[in-house]
């Protein structure tokens, strides 16, 4: 067990693997019911829509816990604090897969949401604290391939076996991957103290130190626009005949996120800003491409496998920017981020249906390339705070000259 504060100047993959496995079971726990609803609805005798509730109270459960949960737990260390959110996982998932009462479920589901709220503020700091500054944004990366194939691989998988074995049985499995996880966390994931007091910053400060508002701000407009297109995707594709391929063209979208991840990992210590804003600007180009040719199958596969590879590094980027504004504040920032990023979930529901009932899907691309081009200028324009130019070192930006 290591308990002193030591930097790696390899990537401890075992540490960072288990760290990406909580974020695999935070994704699955969270999007498993929107497969799965035929059958809980018939399980728990209610209606589709009320089994659907089940993933709003998840989300609820992060928004509300996330910036709290952090701050209680800042001196605490920082095993505890992960084992604890792993236990959240194994405890609220089971309550889920033998509950009959409707009531119960949704309990179990809101605190199953404050858990991965706790987690994803957690991930991210804990992945950077392993190993040497100029290797914290390689890090990251391996910490957040949990998100992407969670998404790509395993919220399939899962709602193929909930269909073949029951849904309670899926839940069931989930509780079953977290046993393993508390497992591997014990033995390969090294333990860390708290903050001093004296390191702690207060909600306010951190908002308010440079870089931090420009990076949450070019979170919340990325991640609108993101999941407008992600959260409407069957609609939108079933314009270009792909109704019944929606599973493909997420499955393209899912293998180039992978593989943006990989790209991210090799460039964020060095070219942090240059792959923000040439993924920003990327992506305005697909919308562009949707906006023209939406009624062409070949023009959404090729669009989502770029836009695949332009999301599948943003988690990695906007964390390791955020952190590195924050400074001693990176765990309470980082808790903001689970916040705004779930926010901007919400808000794409919402402004997503609006679009789809008074203007068709045909409005989608153009709402996202005003909100791309609004986050490719607030990156640009933080070139000293937030987004700086220059590459990472010793946690801070170097400015090239």
């Amino acid at each position: 067990m290591v308990t002193d504060e030591k930097h790696s100047e390899k990537l401890p993959l075992g540490a960072l693997l288990a760290l990406a496995m909580a974020g695999f079971i935070c994704i699955v726990t969270e999007t498993l019911p929107a497969g799965l609803l035929p059958e809980i609805s018939q399980g728990l005798d209610i209606s589709a829509s009320l089994a659907g509730q089940m993933v709003t109270v998840y989300a609820l459960g992060s928004l509300l816990a996330a910036i709290p949960l952090t701050i209680a737990t800042q001196g605490w260390r920082r095993r505890t604090v992960l084992l604890l959110t792993v236990v959240g996982f194994l405890l609220f998932n089971t309550v889920t897969a033998l509950s009959s009462s409707y009531w119960l479920t949704l309990v179990a589901r809101f605190f199953a949401g404050v858990s991965a709220g706790l987690a994803w503020s957690l991930i991210a700091g804990y992945a950077r604290r392993m190993v040497a500054p100029h290797l914290q944004g390689r890090a990251l990366a391996v910490a957040m391939l949990g998100a992407p194939v969670a998404l790509s691989l395993g919220v399939p998988l899962g709602t193929w076996l909930g269909g073949l074995m029951g849904w309670r049985m899926a839940f069931g499995l989930m509780s079953a991957m977290t046993l393993l996880l508390i497992v591997w966390v014990l033995v390969k994931v090294p333990d860390y103290p708290g903050q001093a007091a004296s390191q702690r910053m207060a909600l306010r400060q951190v908002f308010l130190t440079p870089g931090v508002r420009s990076v949450l701000a070019v979170v919340f407009t990325w991640m609108l626009a993101h999941n407008i297109l992600y959260t409407y995707v069957a609609p939108f594709v079933a314009n270009a005949g792909l109704a019944n391929d929606v599973d493909l063209v997420l499955l393209a979208f899912g293998v180039a996120a992978l593989a943006g991840i990989w790209i991210t990992g090799q460039l964020v210590d060095r070219h942090l800003r240059k792959a923000v804003l040439a993924s920003l600007a990327t992506f305005a180009a697909v919308a562009v491409l949707f906006g023209l040719f939406s009624a062409s199958a070949l023009a959404i596969y090729v669009g989502a496998f770029i836009w695949g590879l332009t999301f599948g590094g943003a988690a990695t980027l906007l964390q390791t920017a955020l952190a590195d504004s924050a400074g001693e504040g990176a765990d309470v920032a980082l808790s903001m981020n689970v916040v705004v990023w779930n926010s901007a979930i919400a808000a794409a529901g919402l402004l997503g249906g609006v679009l789809l009932g008074q203007w068709g899907v045909s409005s989608f691309a153009w709402v996202l390339v005003v909100l791309l081009l609004l986050s490719l200028v607030i990156a640009w324009r933080a070139s000293v705070h937030g987004f700086a130019k220059g590459h990472r070192q010793a946690g801070q930006v170097i400015i090239a000259h």
